[in-house]
């Protein structure tokens, strides 16, 4: 079966649109709510999911994102408890569903157990966040038909872009900012210049994040890129409303402008 990632990206392609991607923090604000929180953004009209694995020391995340994790945390949230939660989404949606993790959470589980499960559970693509490429080898080396997702970021050279992107599948996540995540007023100005740097050494879709959360901002990005990412933007929202019972309207409504930017139906200022 072909992954679902590859079948989204060929559909986009197909119909000459742009990918439209929401993180969201596994478990936040519990896990009930999450199974219900991924189909409701869905038909708002998010294309492909990032499942962010609460993690107690989350070094790449702002503010925003380490309170979801410890939301996460607080809800009893578990790497085992995200893919049984993900076996449960299977069930309503066929949507693609990528874990965002750190490596203690999957070392911790065993690594070709994770690979395995995360299989079974209907998981399409993993981005560890803390595992170097370089150390991707030998214990970590195991062959499997999840997707690698590879990070780039400004700062990559041209020579390591090349080899991040031959050891990457499914597709390149560029991080536009340098720094953590988070919202940001402004887009980098070298936001084209990297994501063509990236498109001249292979041919796998570029998603851009870090730092997008309005509509002129998704408009922009997707004109140079073929998925944009939203992270902190809808979680700093899930934050606010998740004890309100009109939860999944609220961010729903949020999201469907971002995914409508993404595809054209919008102002593209940066």
């Amino acid at each position: 079966m072909q992954n679902r990632i590859d079948q989204t990206f060929a559909r986009l392609r197909a119909e000459g649109q742009k990918g439209f991607i929401a993180y969201i923090g596994a478990g936040d604000p519990d896990l009930p709510t999450m199974e219900k929180i991924v189909p409701a953004l869905e038909k708002a009209g998010v294309d492909l999911f990032e499942l962010g694995v609460p993690f107690s020391d989350p070094m790449a995340d702002g503010t925003v994102n380490q309170l979801a994790a410890q939301r996460g945390l607080e809800a009893g949230t578990t790497l085992k408890g995200v893919l049984e939660s993900v076996r449960r989404i299977r069930e309503q949606s066929q949507v693609p569903l990528v874990i965002y993790t750190y490596m203690n959470p999957v070392y911790r589980y065993g690594f070709e157990k994770f690979l395995r499960d995360a299989e079974e559970a209907g998981i399409d693509g993993v981005l560890f966040l803390d595992l170097p490429p370089d150390e991707d080898c030998g214990e970590f080396a195991v062959e499997s038909p999840v997707h690698r997702i590879r990070l780039i970021a400004p700062t990559t050279p041209p020579a390591r872009i090349a080899d991040l992107a031959q050891r990457a599948s499914g597709f390149i996540y560029y991080v536009s900012q340098e720094g953590v995540t988070g919202e940001r007023a402004k887009l980098a100005d070298t936001l084209a210049e990297g994501v063509a740097g990236i498109k001249a050494v292979t041919d796998l879709p570029v998603a851009v994040g870090f730092g997008i959360s309005t509509p002129e901002h998704a408009a922009y990005v997707a004109q140079h890129a073929d998925a944009v990412v939203v992270g902190s933007a809808i979680v700093k929202r899930i934050g606010e409303y998740g004890k309100d019972p009109d939860l999944l309207e609220k961010i729903a409504a949020f999201v469907r402008p971002l995914a409508a930017a993404t595809k054209g139906k919008a102002p593209s200022a940066a």
